[in-house]
Formats: C-alpha cells, structure tokens, sequence
C-alpha cells in the first residue's frame, strides 16, 4: 500500500524527493557499512574508537551557525511560497556572510584551545600510541570550520524543497571519503593522521563543488553578492534560527558527549561496539528522515496556505509508518549477530544487550522526531526549547549512572531516559495544533 499519493502538487514534489533520496540514502547507508571494517582494518579497534569519539567532537563545529541554516531553510520556503526570489537571494547572501563572520573566530579560537590544553588527558589517549592527535586534530578542525560555511547550499535547497540533491552532496562526500580511506590501505599509507584528514578533507571538497554548480550554474539569480548582503535579515533568520541551535546543540550534547563518556569512563576501544551498533541500527532512523525531510519545508508551505487536510492526510501516514518501524527494529535485533559476523567479521565484538538498548533508543528517537519535524515545520519550538533541559541533565546523570555501575548498558538506558518525556510534550503540542485548540505555550 502506497504511503504517499500524488494528489496535488506539494505531495508530487514530495514524492518524487523521497523516492530519489532514498535512493541516495540506501548509497550512503552502503558506504557506511563499508566504511566500517575498512576504517577497522586501517586502524584497529582503539584508534578507530579515538577517531569516532573526535568526529563525534567536530559535530559541535558543524552546529554553530545558530540556527542560520535552519532559519534560511524555513524563510526560503515561505518566500518561494510566494514568489518573492528577491528576499530570497537576500536571505542567502545575508546567511553566507554571516556564516564566515562567525567561521574566522570560532577557528582561531579552537586552535588556541588545541595548542594549550591537554588533549590526551581530555580523550582520555594513551601519547604513545597517537603521537600525533595535537596535530591531527588541528587540521581537522580547520577543514570542518571550512565545511561549516558551504554546508549551507543544503539548506538552500531543502528551502526549495529539494532535500534530494541536499542528499547527493552529502553521499558524494561520503564516498569521497570511502574512496580516498581505500587508497590509503592499498598504497600502504593509512595512518592515523592520513585517515582523519582523508575523512574530513572530502566533504570540504565536494560542498565547494556544488556551491560553484548552484550559483554559477543552476540557480546564478540566487548566487550571493555583497550587495544583497544585509546583517538586519540575517539577525532576523537568526531569531527564528537561533531556536533551532539549542534544539541541535541538545542533541549534539548527547551524541557528543555519549562517546566522550564512553572514552572516558570505559575506554576509548569501547565506542567501536556503541557505535558500530549505532550505525547498523540508525539505518532506520536513516530510511524515516528520508521519508520525513521533505515534509519539514512542505509542512510550512502547507501550513502558510492553510492546507489542513493535506496534514491530516500526512498524520495517518505517519501513524501507519510507526508500527513498521517497530517490527523492523525487533527483527534487526533479532538477526544482528548473524548480520556483524558478516559484516565485521571477528574484528569487533557487539554484545546482544547493546543492540536492544540501541534498538530501544533509536525508536525513541524516531517518535520524537515524527512530531518535531512537523513543529519546527511550523515555528513551533518553544516548548521544545523548554524540553531540551532533558538533554541538559543527561550528563551528570550518565555520569552518576557510569561511575556506579561501570556498564554501558546502563549508560545507554539513561540516555533513553533522557529522551522519554519530550515525546510526549511533542505529541501533546502536535495534536493541539494540528486541531487548532492551541493555545499559550502550546502555540509556540
């Protein structure tokens, strides 16, 4: 039975965008799963836990343009909504500009922080074995800051609802990077350094490659210029944007921080497993964002023309998707042990109570996800905002929790935990607006 039905316009563009996207995800999801035992193979279970938990890190750099992108996607949508291309190209030469002036400080200053602190003891890293993480970490976090600032040219087309093309740069880096990582194994050079600078380098390249395509090439009337470069727009985005931030810094805390825990707690060889458990079973939460990406841009422009039963007919859908998605994590809980024999071999041990509590977490994560997309879609983000103190306690309790049981299992419970509550002000919020009986806080 068919999900989506072409019955008017948005839902076409809909359609036609999660069928390519999927296409797309289905390459990334390939050469994540490859990635995996060849990054295995180049630098064993403990240097490739060190490598996660600084890519982990370099996510925090990825998330400080305040919202900006996010902010962009949304007022794009609203200004193609209504045809006004003139705004728009202020919008995003404004967010560009805005982005490099907050790229330069934030690179100098994480510089001087690498140069000074004790790096070793903050990744809890044995020197002899990674004589070279100060370097290494240098000149990843300056290509990730240069990445920050053409990252942006997704969010432009995800505002023209295009989230598919948004999704062949980002698979195009990635199998950059697969293929620059497998070249380093078979010329006999993949070191440590080699690696990071291969994985972080070619995202960089391929976001500049298409930022010369979109604005030389496809869309020049929507290219960025000085002279439609105003900082009141951009501050403007950045009051809508800045909501999304905390929401993306609240998650980045907890992705981030669950692999420093890990590192630190544990040991750094202990994030391979949490992670290689998290990247099997994120494919669903991979295959739903495909799906769902669309509807955030769409969900504006329906909500902007007062389309309600489009709505209602996207929550039924919705609804149905959920229970596949919960029968689909009970089977890859069910088959993992069979799947990582074939998958990493003897390289790497993945005990079974991990993937249930990976399972666990990653539906809670898509059913959170299910409502947020249509209230960020919406503006709605307050109470969001307000939830994120959630994510906020995550840390001190993970701690509590890591230092008085010394399992990650418990560890991962907690994390589920955290998460819990803000599903149900999620879906309270939801139903509330999607019924037009919202009111105060519930509005936004």
């Amino acid at each position: 039975m068919r999900l989506f039905r072409k019955d008017n316009g948005r839902t076409t563009l809909i359609y036609k965008n999660v069928a390519a996207s999927f296409l797309l995800k289905v390459l990334a999801a390939l050469v994540s799963i490859v990635m995996v035992p060849l990054t295995l193979t180049c630098l064993g279970e403990y240097k490739n836990g060190v490598w996660l938990t600084i890519s982990s890190m370099l996510i925090w750099i990825d998330q400080m343009d305040i919202g900006l992108g996010n902010g962009l996607r949304n007022k794009l949508a609203t200004f193609v909504a209504h045809e006004d291309m003139g705004e728009a190209r202020k919008a995003i030469s404004s967010t560009f500009a805005m982005l490099i002036c907050i790229m330069v400080p934030m690179t100098l200053l994480l510089s001087l922080l690498i140069y000074l602190t004790d790096v070793y003891a903050f990744f809890n890293v044995i020197p002899s074995l990674i004589p070279e993480l100060r370097v290494v970490l240098l000149a990843s976090t300056i290509l990730v800051c240069l990445t920050f600032v053409f990252k942006f040219v997704g969010n432009v087309y995800m505002g023209l609802q295009l989230p598919a093309v948004n999704n062949l740069i980002l698979v195009s880096g990635q199998a950059l990077a697969l293929l620059l990582t497998w070249l380093l194994l078979r010329h006999n050079v993949a070191t440590f350094p080699h690696v990071v600078i291969a994985n972080t380098a070619a995202p960089l390249l391929v976001f500049v490659v298409a930022y010369l395509v979109t604005f030389y090439l496809k869309y020049p009337k929507l290219r960025p210029a000085c002279a439609f470069i105003n900082f009141r727009v951009a501050l403007s985005l950045g009051n809508l944007g800045i909501r999304f931030f905390w929401l993306q810094i609240a998650s980045v805390i907890q992705f981030m921080t669950a692999n420093l825990l890990i590192s630190k707690f544990f040991t750094p060889a202990m994030v391979t497993p949490y992670q290689i458990a998290y990247r099997y079973f994120s494919l669903v939460l991979v295959a739903f964002t495909v799906i769902c990406m669309p509807f955030w841009s769409a969900t504006t422009d329906a909500y902007e023309k007062g389309d309600k039963q489009w709505l209602f007919r996207v929550n039924k859908r919705m609804n149905m998707m959920m229970g596949l998605i919960a029968l689909l994590l009970l089977l890859m809980v069910v088959i993992s042990p069979y799947l990582y024999q074939l998958w990493i071999g003897d390289k790497c041990h993945v005990p079974y109570q991990m993937n249930v509590m990976m399972a666990i977490y990653i539906y809670l994560l898509i059913m959170s996800m299910r409502y947020s997309f249509f209230l960020n879609g919406v503006g709605a983000l307050r109470l969001q905002l307000y939830m994120t103190v959630m994510v906020v306690l995550f840390i001190p309790l993970a701690w509590f929790v890591s230092s008085l049981t010394h399992d990650i299992i418990y560890f991962m419970a907690t994390m589920c935990i955290c998460i819990a509550p803000s599903i149900l002000v999620n879906k309270i919020q939801f139903t509330k607006i999607l019924n037009d009986n919202a009111r105060g806080i519930w509005r936004r």
